[in-house]
């Protein structure tokens, strides 16, 4: 008989982070009853209480009855955020160590001989971590929440200064192209994520590439049928085994478990779509961090009507500049869109706050989606068919796009460039006719880009099935940790 075994999970910090991690636990959990997870969870000393409502809202769930949560104490640090946030999440992290040792000592014996902790299973920005498994003696994974093309980005960043004879941060404001082994095509510099853009930023994702070739295999949440190429170069001999399990998606989500002002507001915008033609609506939301400046809203506004089409628009109020924070619902959406624009679109249109995201999609009314490009979003639209227009934020957002434009053919383009960090600065507008084009060829009834996203729709379904390719991919990783 087979021997129960333990995986730590160590997410980074944040309910973005916590949401993934949990969704991989339950996949694994559901394949294996003979396997155990606790997931340790760091919280920043800014955190709201999402996390702790988040996870009350998992405690009735059947199969998550072999799935721990243990919040570790919060750990000071001085560390301005706003000057250095890259120093402040290496420091942060850095600071858990002794919890983390502290946590799995306990663990460890509080379990009966006959249960063994077959490795962690880390965040891309957990690294350091890896030295704490190694005084445990056992292995560590990493569980990469972004696409198989950034992972082979960020695996490349020594040989790009290598090749090019410049750090990528060099690169800022460059019209170069750069030929990356998970790219079929060249990469415009224009899409490098910020985060690689700046010189601190570069620097930590370097160490963090050099600690990948540390670990044991990587879990990805993509597909092979989506990303073949870049999963194929990544198969070098040097990166570790790479197992994609995706497309690992909270179909469910949080929307489900909310307060009754949110589940009114979802019922509202359910009962609008209803009465909307199938494929007639172009929905707009720019995740959870998304938001724009008075000045964008109004170019926004002036594309959705000169458009014409029919429109469900998430519009989230910024939070104060130089604060890292959750956008907010407008009291009052008048005091920032163009005078008479509700009025004049109420027949076509819908501004919405908070966006219920899967059980829009999930909607017959929904035609396409103008989309920021994180990838939890983007195989959203792809499970559910619905064409996406790019539009990235920030993240690794920009490469998302340029991917999904350009190499794989299943999105149309807004401004694949534009950016804006984390603390409200916005260095360029997009214009409305901008977004009018890309909202117009978003909405094409018979486009080739509609027809390979219904196709790639079908194909993720099929690769979580009984012997798809990441159902396969799952049972070599769950052999892996057996051994």
């Amino acid at each position: 008989m087979k021997q129960p075994t333990k995986l730590v999970f160590i997410p980074s910090a944040g309910t973005g982070h916590l949401i993934s991690a949990v969704e991989m636990a339950k996949l694994l959990v559901s394949r294996d009853e003979k396997l155990f997870i606790t997931v340790l969870i760091m919280k920043l000393p800014f955190e709201s209480k999402g996390t702790e409502a988040y996870i009350s809202s998992l405690q009735s769930s059947p199969v998550l009855s072999r799935v721990n949560f243990i919040t570790l104490p919060q750990a000071a640090s001085d560390i301005d955020t706003r000057k250095s946030p890259n120093a402040f999440r290496s420091q942060f992290i850095e600071s858990h160590k002794p919890y983390v040792k502290d946590a799995v000592s306990k663990l460890a014996e509080s379990e009966s001989e006959s249960t063994r902790v077959a490795g962690f299973v880390i965040d891309m920005f957990c690294t350091t971590m890896i030295d704490v498994a190694n005084d445990f003696g056992v292995p560590t994974y990493m569980f990469f929440t972004s696409p198989a093309g950034f992972l082979g980005l960020v695996l490349n960043i020594q040989t790009i200064r290598d090749v090019y004879g410049k750090h990528v941060s060099e690169f800022k404001g460059s019209d170069a192209e750069l030929t990356l082994p998970t790219f079929v095509d060249s990469v415009p510099a224009g899409v490098l994520p910020s985060v690689l853009l700046d010189k601190d930023g570069a620097k930590a994702f370097l160490g963090y590439a050099n600690r990948f070739r540390e670990l044991k295999g990587i879990l990805i949440n993509t597909f092979v049928e989506l990303e073949s190429h870049a999963l194929d170069s990544l198969s070098d001999g040097k990166t570790p085994p790479v197992y994609p399990v995706g497309p690992i998606l909270n179909l469910k989500s949080s929307e489900t478990e909310v307060g009754s002002k949110q589940a009114q507001q979802k019922s509202d915008i359910l009962e609008w779509l209803d009465d909307q033609p199938d494929s007639s609506v172009v929905f707009l939301c720019f995740g959870s961090m998304g938001s724009f400046g008075e000045d964008q809203v109004r170019e926004i506004a002036s594309g959705l009507e000169q458009s014409g089409h029919r429109f469900l628009w998430s519009l989230r109020q910024p939070p104060p500049k130089g604060i890292i924070a959750s956008p907010s619902d407008y009291s009052d959406p008048k005091a920032v869109l163009p005078e008479g624009f509700l009025e004049r679109t109420a027949g076509i249109g819908k501004v919405i706050g908070w966006a219920p995201q899967t059980a829009i999609l999930a909607h017959p009314a929904v035609g396409g989606f103008v989309s920021h490009c994180g990838w939890n979003s983007t195989l959203e639209s792809l499970w559910f068919g619905v064409p996406v227009a790019a539009w990235p934020v920030y993240a690794e957002q920009q490469l998302n796009a340029f991917e999904l434009v350009r190499e794989l053919g299943l999105a149309v383009e807004v401004n694949m460039e534009y950016r804006r960090d984390l603390y409200g600065e916005y260095p360029n507008v997009v214009k409305a006719h901008e977004l009018e084009r890309g909202i117009k060829e978003l909405m094409e009834k018979d486009s080739d880009v509609r027809k390979r996203v219904k196709d790639m729709s079908e194909k993720s379904k099929k690769a979580l099935m009984v012997g798809g390719s990441s159902y396969n991919s799952l049972g070599r990783f769950l052999d892996q940790i057996s051994l």
